[in-house]
């Protein structure tokens, strides 16, 4: 069988175009292609399978990739024919009407069921498009110029059949020997007629006169208007806040069932959750964090629902447990120790009383058989958590080092910790059921769900335990200063060995998508900076600002001569102490800072070695307090104008944040401030551009090619120029929060957000819009005027008229969603409002550890009766096209 390919690209000397062929369990085969005239690259192959998939690349002349498509091309290929010639179009991931072919798009048709096409020996051309269309009565067909394509009659348009999700073909005879100009319309089946035709210059095909040969008219994407295309309207809110009679005092994956049952009463047509991974550390509140998972698979033991196990609770806790759920459910936020510890109690007595007929249950083993590269280490990692009363393996007594050898034991007969991790592996084997089943039936209803995948890994967990090699476990990740907090953010996770990671090809991350993709539609991947860079921490640093950007091209020592800067190591690297400073930062309390710090025969002072890091001084005041002065002294430790590396056996140098706000600058000669001012402006403005562009594309396609969810990115913080570049080439759906502008400017005008965006009013790590309001008189002065278009004094509490007038400036644009809290939603009811203002927050990202415990004011079940509140809401929805 000849193919012989075709497709236009215009390529700069010295560059070439390579077909890529992909056999399953087969080496690829590279076929180098020949330019021809007029930017067209041809290629001829010998092939003998019915279905190929492929690729092009760009090289240059040493064979370096330049640029590769991230989608593959599949095309199949009637038996009649023995010559087919491809005609092809380079297949760009990034048009969002050909991205979007997603599992969102499985759940709006999931009555789908694939057509098939006969292509006749008289046939001369088969038209392929993708077309990914999200209203169920339309279809796509083509006409053109010549006769037999209708000579643009759209009564005599061609129908296309859907041979594959989003995939349109037809073959036809075109015995025409013209250049033929097509195009392809959207046809309403249940009107009968061509209702709107593709945007842009007509198509083109050339005419077929060779007997036996086929055309293959292979076009990657339908060109839609804007109105065409998927938009959706949504509602944010944790799993752990719902609010139902079946609860424990705490939100259950069994809830979201009702959740689902509100979204579709009033057309919200995606739930957006926190990450719901298991964070059991310490059994204490602490554990309510969210984003410091234990394992990147398993599900957390608080969303169990007691009352849909698959056994009974034992007859004599009946009565208990129902007292203590009724005290739970009773409260305002969530007491996350009671309710865990509540849990635990009943799951345990559960297990014990049926332990035998549990261990019988054959879908109970095959759970296990499955889901054992991750199980059986999860379940060794908590019984000896629980054993050694520490997440921390470095301070087990046994098994510190993971020996895949000596766990496996745990999950025999014979071992004394046979029940225990049995016990662990149950409870998962539940939380699946469980959640899969409120999957299913949300699916059931056209509703789509979006998890979040935390950017960090918690420094204790299953996966630092049993695969290091892939973690910077002696560095700790975090956020640069922001608004939210002054000093950064220092979420103590290792950061990650991307080296390590893409030798293996990311296989780490590509289960984690796989395990995902099991519940999750879409995902919003929390801090996708950090996939272009990361904000590192020496393990001697607490604050986040002491961080550095990683990768980054660092200053060396001939930078600094090359600046003619003075580099002095003790200078400008170690905290700059002198009286004034002591002054400013102890006052009368400076003599007890003696303790802590050394005098230097020149009159400045310097740390004592055992002081000299934040990490020693805070270990130093857990054992031994020393009161106010704790906090000034680890503070004046940031005192410093550069940050140490070792990089390949090299010492180099990265700026601090905000150097020039340091006491330490003060201190320096006018000419010295400006040459080290410039420099930290070309270190964090200027160099590092290019590099993070190139980091980000050697993971991010990868990735995305690993999972069929819709990915969004949580792109907030000081965002470098390259990442929208590259999230607009991925089609990674950005996030636009209107009161946190990436630009210099106050506030974000919804109605400005192109089509790749998420518009929200704002997040979990936000005060709400009610609490925003009273925050800063000012600033909601100018919102008031400037972004609502109000006139007059703004009121001092935000009422259910200004919150209606902010939701619908965020429904009616071209973004592709608008996903609001669901405290937003409640605002634009006085009589559903939280009358409790101080409740809704659910994180200050300035406090650490923070306590997640927010919980909904309202039962879901009562919501789904509000009936005019639910019928407003689905009205804003149907008006604003996002039905």
């Amino acid at each position: 069988m000849k193919l012989y390919f075709n497709v236009s690209y215009s390529a700069k000397a010295g560059e070439k175009l390579l077909l890529i062929i992909n056999e399953e369990g087969a080496v690829s085969q590279s076929h180098i292609m020949f330019y021809t005239e007029n930017g067209l690259w041809k290629c001829e192959v010998d092939y003998f399978s019915k279905s190929i998939s492929y690729k092009y690349q760009l090289v240059d002349d040493k064979g370096n990739i330049l640029r590769e498509e991230f989608v593959q091309h599949h095309l199949n290929f009637p038996h009649n024919y023995k010559e087919f010639i491809i005609f092809d179009e380079w297949n760009n991931k990034n048009f969002p009407e050909n991205y979007l072919n997603n599992k969102i798009l499985y759940n709006k048709l999931n009555q789908f069921s694939p057509e098939k096409i006969s292509v006749l020996k008289k046939h001369t051309h088969l038209f392929r498009i993708e077309a990914p269309i999200y209203n169920p009565d339309w279809k796509i067909v083509l006409f053109g110029s010549t006769p037999s394509l209708g000579s643009w009659d759209y009564e005599k348009a061609i129908h296309l059949s859907q041979t594959d999700f989003g995939v349109w073909e037809t073959s036809v005879e075109i015995p025409e020997n013209e250049f033929i100009q097509y195009k392809y319309c959207l046809y309403d089946t249940n009107e009968g007629r061509v209702i709107d035709v593709e945007t842009g210059e007509n198509r083109f095909a050339v005419p077929n006169l060779l007997k036996d040969v086929l055309h293959v008219v292979s076009n990657h994407y339908f060109k839609f208007k804007l109105y065409q295309m998927y938009h959706d309207a949504g509602v944010a809110v944790p799993i752990f806040s719902l609010r139902t009679k079946d609860g424990f005092g705490v939100g259950e994956f069994s809830d979201m069932k009702k959740l689902a049952d509100w979204a579709k009463e009033t057309n919200l047509g995606i739930i957006q959750i926190l990450p719901i991974n298991d964070t059991t550390a310490n059994y204490t509140w602490t554990d309510s964090y969210p984003y410091a998972a234990v394992s990147v698979y398993a599900l957390h033991p608080q969303y169990i629902s007691l009352e849909n196990l698959d056994f009974n609770l034992p007859k004599e806790l009946v009565e208990e447990y129902e007292q203590e759920k009724a005290e739970l459910n009773s409260l305002e936020l969530i007491d996350y120790e009671k309710m865990i510890s509540g849990k635990w109690k009943y799951l345990k007595a559960v297990f014990n009383e049926d332990k035998e007929k549990i261990y019988k249950d054959r879908n109970f083993k095959k759970f296990i058989k499955d889901n054992e590269s991750w199980l059986i280490p999860y379940a060794a990692f908590c019984v000896l958590r629980d054993k050694y009363k520490t997440p921390n393996f470095n301070e087990w007594k046994t098994h510190k080092k993971y020996i895949a050898g000596k766990i496996a034991p745990f999950f025999t007969t014979k071992s004394k910790d046979y029940d225990d991790s049995m016990l662990h592996a149950w409870v998962q084997y539940q939380l699946h059921r469980q959640l899969k089943d409120a999957i299913d039936y949300t699916h059931n209803l056209g509703i789509s769900v979006k998890g979040d995948l935390p950017i960090g890994i918690y420094r204790h967990s299953v996966e630092a335990w049993t695969e290091p090699e892939l973690f910077g476990m002696d560095f700790q990740a975090g956020a640069p200063p922001d608004q939210f907090t002054e000093l950064g953010q220092n979420w103590e996770f290792p950061t990650y060995n991307w080296e390590a990671m893409k030798a293996n090809d990311y296989k780490w991350w590509k289960s984690r998508f796989k395990a995902l993709e099991q519940y999750f539609d879409a995902m919003r991947i929390d801090h996708i900076l950090g996939f272009f860079r990361i904000w590192r921490m020496p393990i001697s640093a607490t604050q986040g600002i002491l961080g550095y950007f990683y990768p980054a091209v660092p200053i060396t020592l001939e930078e600094f001569n090359a600046w003619h800067i003075p580099f002095n190591f003790d200078r400008y690297c170690k905290p700059f102490i002198n009286d004034q400073i002591l002054w400013n930062y102890f006052g009368e309390d400076s003599g007890k800072a003696l303790e802590f710090i050394n005098t230097n025969q020149d009159g400045t002072y310097s740390f004592k070695e055992e002081f000299n890091t934040q990490r020693k001084l805070s270990d130093f005041f857990k054992k031994k307090p020393r009161g106010p002065i704790e906090e000034q002294l680890i503070s004046l430790c940031a005192n410093v104008l550069f940050l140490i590396e070792e990089k390949n056996g090299q010492i180099v140098y990265h700026p601090r944040f905000n150097v020039y706000r340091t006491d330490s600058y003060k201190y320096l000669s006018d000419w010295e401030k400006k040459s080290i001012y410039d420099l930290y402006h070309d270190y964090f403005f200027r160099r590092q551009d290019h590099l993070w562009y190139e980091k980000a594309m050697e993971k991010l396609p990868v990735l995305l090619n690993a999972t069929k969810m819709l990915i969004c990115g949580e792109d907030l913080g000081m965002v470098p120029d390259c990442v929208p570049v590259v999230m607009d080439e991925l089609a990674i759906i950005a996030l636009k929060v209107q009161r946190m502008p990436s630009d210099d400017i106050p506030f974000y005008n919804p109605k400005n957000a192109s089509y790749l965006n998420v518009v929200t009013a704002s997040s979990h790590d936000s005060s709400t819009l009610r609490q925003w309001w009273q925050e800063d008189p000012a600033l909601t002065q100018k919102y008031f005027n400037q972004q609502l278009t109000q006139y007059g004094k703004a009121p001092e509490e935000m009422d259910a008229h200004l919150a209606e007038i902010i939701m619908k400036q965020h429904l009616y644009n071209d973004a592709m969603l608008a996903i609001f809290p669901i405290q937003e939603f409640l605002a634009t009811d006085k009589e559903l409002a939280n009358k409790n203002l101080n409740n809704e927050r659910i994180n200050n990202p300035a406090v650490f550890p923070h306590y997640w415990r927010y919980r909904m004011h309202l039962n879901l079940e009562d919501l789904k009766e509000q009936k005019n509140f639910n019928q407003k809401i689905a009205d804003w929805i149907k008006d604003s096209g996002r039905l």
